[in-house]
């Protein structure tokens, strides 16, 4: 198995540098497996009826989704861990702290170590297509596999936010402290300028 990236030589018409050529990668277009094909595969591995895993999958949905919105950390089994956040401007003043500094509802997946894992180790194959889509040449990867990681990388580290907690702990920090987190084990700092 390997993820398959398309690189393909396109005129650039914005950027800094628009009228040249250079090769734009983008993930070669996968299709989205059914919920069925999800239901019978894991009925298949495991044993359980598809209808069972099916019921078990729908209730636990609604669990997840029950829990995140009350402000959780849910654990994703095999996978990971999910919670919702924002992203929002900081303001100094008390007075000015309203709804319509929120500019996005989030959805935050932190994956397992098991996910990034296998993700790392999974090869990348680029195919790299000429802007007739004519195949020029096959490279597979040899970087280092590095995870980006939405806890702590990139614009989402700046300020703070009320801090993330892992495993299910409480959120009790907010504005730019990093969060209690009490009964859970990786606080987090999430968000633009703002809270989380």
């Amino acid at each position: 198995m390997a993820i398959r990236i398309i690189a393909q030589r396109r005129v650039l018409k914005i950027g800094k540098n628009p009228g040249v050529k250079k090769f734009v990668m983008r993930p070669e277009l996968y299709t989205s497996l059914t919920e069925k094909k999800v239901f019978t595969e894991a009925a298949t591995h495991s044993g359980i009826s598809a209808g069972v895993i099916k019921a078990a999958w729908d209730a636990a949905g609604e669990v997840i989704r029950t829990w995140a919105t009350e402000g959780h950390s849910v654990p994703l089994p095999g996978l990971g861990h999910m919670r919702f956040g924002v992203r929002s401007k900081a303001v100094e003043g008390l007075d000015d702290v309203k709804t319509s500094l929120i500019s996005t509802r989030r959805i935050v997946f932190t994956p397992s170590v098991d996910v990034k894992d296998e993700l790392k180790n999974t090869p990348i194959q680029i195919t790299c297509l000429d802007e007739d889509g004519n195949v020029l040449k096959r490279v597979t990867s040899g970087d280092s596999g590095d995870i980006e990681d939405p806890e702590t990388s990139g614009d989402d580290n700046q300020n703070g936010g009320n801090g993330g907690t892992q495993n299910g702990g409480q959120n009790s920090g907010s504005g730019n402290s990093g969060g209690d987190n009490t009964g859970g084990n990786s606080g987090g700092n999430e968000g633009d300028d703002g809270y989380n």
